[in-house]
Formats: structure tokens, C-alpha cells, sequence
């Protein structure tokens, strides 16, 4: 190009810059404007955590128009973004107890990570952590998100309810997100947020303990040989600086060793730790972090962890309990430790009583040949239509739910609870009024296993 070319562009540049201050190749954007939506879909499901990703695939290969609400950016809760990716338990007393869709996902992310499937056959005995399955959670998150869009899912990620208002036989669900607000019309709704919102927005009662279950952040640390520290020594050093208010006891549960001998994991309390609300969910997740950061430079000056380093982190301190429901039916923590099984028992649920507090966790495992099952009717609020919840926020007294909230069991309600609204859409009736004959029949068409006979479970 010639040098008077040149300038003439250059000039023709400036005076475009004078005027508007875009240049070739860039388009000014018009000013910022939420976007307006309104959408119908037959079912809607609020949270694809652990419970809501398996609803939204089995309502959607039911062959039913199903969005799926999550205010996070991928699937999977509990398991993927909370970190806590061993979904146990599946079997029970030699036998399995939990299939269908939660399943099929488990063995995909283990065949595709190139791992293996604990030998169920072989008792746990009173360590039923050898029968957890372990998975790569951001494989797990990849195939969960695979299954609902080859299920026809319409995924909404960013976004979470504001509203929710039942009108003229429709749910009006309406939404918030990033850049987007939209009012969804759905036949049936699904709530699977882990924390009864929905619910509670539609009206219904929900309830929580005085004091709710401790929370956790999932990390792993490495960098040092667990068997050439002076262990006598690092307890010193910790109770000292309990004693000073650096560190607080109940947040690793009083036990550094353990914190070391585990490297991370599933080991760390945070109190009142809550994903309710924004502001709640903030709290915990910084409470979690701090905690992590102040035990981890209190570790690098003690003597042969000077290279102790965090491996891996997962983005928020997971929840263990917020609301549950006021179901048709509550289950107690007898029900749960006799096995009880109910004329609407739609899923079993295996694991011990878990309650996490303060002191730690010791498991209260189940008597030999006990599996708990779960009444469909405390999936139900009250006095509700066209409404069902699936995960930890069903109706349970808070014994009962520290051992049937566990992913496992809350794949199977979500499958349940997937079949029902497609069903209720078929029968054009409210799920509570469903034959239960037909919905455990269509839960075993897609693989789910359905509790039968009496309190006690042969294997």
C-alpha cells in the first residue's frame, strides 16, 4: 500500500473513532435489556442435582416435553459440584437394591474412566464405605448432561425460581437468570432443589431442625509421608492453637490426625452451613474455603509438612440438610431402621443412620436383612396437585433423612418421581391419585427395582 493510502485510511479511521468509537470489524451493542421468555413444557424439574438429573431423563424417555431447571452451571449436585462422588449404596445383604437410570449412569462413568465396580458379594460389615462406588466426578457431569439432551431435556442452566403459582389446572413457574427472565407453564412440576424451594414458594408447609447437619467442603491435599510425622507432637501443636483461636476444633472435627491420614476428603464440619438462599449458600461456601486456608498454613509450619499443598478443590462446601416437606406421609427413624414397607413403597433406600453433628459421625448401621423403602406419599406436600419432590427435602423426621438423602436414594425418588408426572400427564390425574400398580410398573419398564414383601429383605 501506498504511504498516502495510508494516511487517507488512517484519517478515515480517526474521524470513524470521533464519532462513534467503533472500528472496522466490532458492532456497537444496543443497551442492556433482560431478556423477556415465556415457555410450556409438560413437566418442569427445579434442580439438576443428584435426584432432579435422573427425573428429568426418565420423564423425558417417556417421550414428554421436560425442562430442567439449574442454577448452577452443569448436573449432577452432590456428586459433581459438592465433590462427594461415591453415590452408595446399590446393594444390600448380597443383592441389589437400587437400579434403572441412576445405575445405568454409574456404570457408564465407571467403564468410561477405566475403573471397576466393588465386589458387592463380600459383606461390608460394619465399613459400608467398601461397597461405595467411586467415580470421576467430571465424567459423571459429562454423562449426566449427555443423557437428559439425548432424553429430549430442554436444560436451563443460570436460572432459578422466583415464583411459582398454580392457575386455571398449569403451574406458572416464573424465573430469573443471567440475562434471561422467563415464565415457564408446565402440566406437572418436579422439585428436586434440595431445599423445598419450589415448595415453599408454592405455599406448601416445609420444615427444618433447629439445628440442621454440618457442611462440607471436599478437597484433597498431598506433598508429604503420613507415616514419618511425629504425630505426638502435630496433636501438641494443634491443641495449642485451638487454645490461641487460630483454629476451631469442630470444623475437622478435633481430629488433625484424621484430616492428614485421610488427605481431605469427606472429613471437614462446617456449622450451619445452608444453600437456601443466595446470601446463606455464600456464607457457607466462604466459611468452607477460610477453614480449608487457615488449617492448611497452620500445617505448612509443623515439622515434615512444609510442602503440604492442596490437590484438588471442589467449588462449594456441599449441604447435608435445609426444608423438607409436610408430606402425606413422614417417615421416622423407626420406619427406617424396621424396614418398613409401605402399600406405596416405590424404591428402596440403603444406607446406615448418619446424622452428622458437632462430635463428628458414627454410623448406626442397619440390622442384618433390613433395607428401609420409601412411601411415595412422602414425596407428596400437602394439599398439593400436580406437585412432587424428590431428594432430601421428602418428608422424614431428621434421623431417617440422614440416611435416606444419600445419592443413591435420591436417584431412585428421582426416578419415581420422573415416571409419576409423565404418568399423572397420561391418566390426567394429580400423582397422588395415581394407581400404584401402574407406576411401579412403568418404574420397572425403565429398570428401577420395586420393594416387595415384608419389613425383613432376603438376599
Amino acid at each position: 500500500m501506498k504511504r498516502r493510502d495510508v494516511l487517507s485510511t488512517i484519517g478515515a479511521l480517526s474521524v470513524g473513532l470521533s464519532t462513534s468509537g467503533v472500528t472496522k470489524g466490532e458492532v456497537l451493542e444496543k443497551p442492556y435489556k433482560t431478556i423477556e421468555r415465556e415457555l410450556e413444557t409438560d413437566i418442569l424439574v427445579v434442580g439438576g442435582g443428584t435426584a432432579g438429573s435422573i427425573a428429568a431423563i426418565q420423564a423425558g424417555r417417556t417421550g414428554h416435553n421436560v425442562t430442567l431447571l439449574e442454577c448452577q452451571s452443569q448436573l449432577g449436585g452432590t456428586i459433581t459440584t459438592a465433590g462427594v462422588a461415591y453415590p452408595g449404596l446399590f446393594f444390600a445383604w448380597g443383592k441389589q437394591v437400587i437400579s434403572g437410570v441412576g445405575w445405568e449412569l454409574v456404570q457408564s462413568a465407571v467403564e468410561l474412566n477405566g475403573d471397576s465396580l466393588p465386589n458387592f458379594s463380600i459383606p461390608h460389615g460394619r465399613e459400608h464405605w467398601n461397597h461405595q462406588v467411586r467415580l470421576n466426578a467430571s465424567v459423571y457431569a459429562l454423562l449426566v448432561e449427555e443423557k437428559c439432551l439425548e432424553a429430549g431435556v430442554n436444560i436451563r442452566y443460570y436460572e432459578t425460581p422466583i415464583s411459582v403459582e398454580f392457575k386455571e389446572n398449569y403451574w406458572h413457574v416464573e424465573t430469573i437468570g443471567k440475562g434471561v427472565h422467563a415464565v415457564i407453564k408446565c402440566r406437572q412440576l418436579i422439585d428436586c432443589s434440595g431445599n423445598a424451594l419450589a415448595a415453599s414458594m408454592a405455599g406448601y408447609d416445609v420444615f427444618k431442625e433447629k439445628v440442621t447437619q454440618p457442611g462440607t467442603l471436599m478437597f484433597k491435599i498431598g506433598g508429604y509421608e503420613f507415616e514419618s510425622l511425629d504425630l505426638e507432637r502435630l496433636k501438641v501443636a494443634y491443641e495449642m492453637a485451638i487454645d490461641r483461636g487460630e483454629l476451631i476444633r469442630g470444623e475437622f472435627r478435633g481430629d488433625i490426625v484424621a484430616l492428614l491420614k485421610e488427605k481431605g476428603d469427606n472429613v471437614q464440619h462446617i456449622e450451619g452451613a445452608d444453600s437456601t438462599t443466595s446470601e446463606t449458600h455464600t456464607v457457607a461456601n466462604i466459611k468452607g474455603r477460610e477453614s480449608l486456608l487457615k488449617h492448611l498454613r497452620f500445617l505448612k509450619k509443623q515439622p515434615g509438612l512444609g510442602n503440604i499443598r492442596i490437590e484438588e478443590m471442589r467449588t462449594e462446601t456441599g449441604v447435608r440438610e435445609t426444608y423438607r416437606i409436610e408430606g402425606l406421609y413422614r417417615i421416622s427413624y423407626e420406619d427406617y431402621i424396621t424396614g418398613k414397607v409401605y402399600p406405596d413403597s416405590i424404591a428402596y433406600s440403603y444406607y446406615p443412620v448418619d446424622l452428622h453433628n458437632t462430635e463428628g459421625v458414627v454410623p448406626e448401621q442397619l440390622t442384618e436383612g433390613i433395607v428401609p423403602t420409601i412411601p411415595f406419599r412422602s414425596m407428596i406436600p400437602k394439599r398439593s396437585k400436580n406437585f412432587i419432590v424428590a431428594g432430601r427435602s421428602i418428608c422424614s423426621d431428621q434421623l431417617a433423612n440422614s440416611g435416606l438423602r444419600v445419592q443413591a436414594s435420591c436417584m431412585a425418588m428421582g426416578q419415581a418421581a420422573g415416571a409419576a408426572a409423565a404418568l399423572a400427564i397420561e391418566k390426567n390425574v394429580t400423582p397422588a391419585d395415581l394407581v400404584m400398580g401402574d407406576l411401579k410398573t412403568l418404574i420397572e419398564m425403565h429398570g428401577g427395582i420395586i420393594p416387595k414383601g415384608g419389613n425383613s429383605f432376603k438376599g
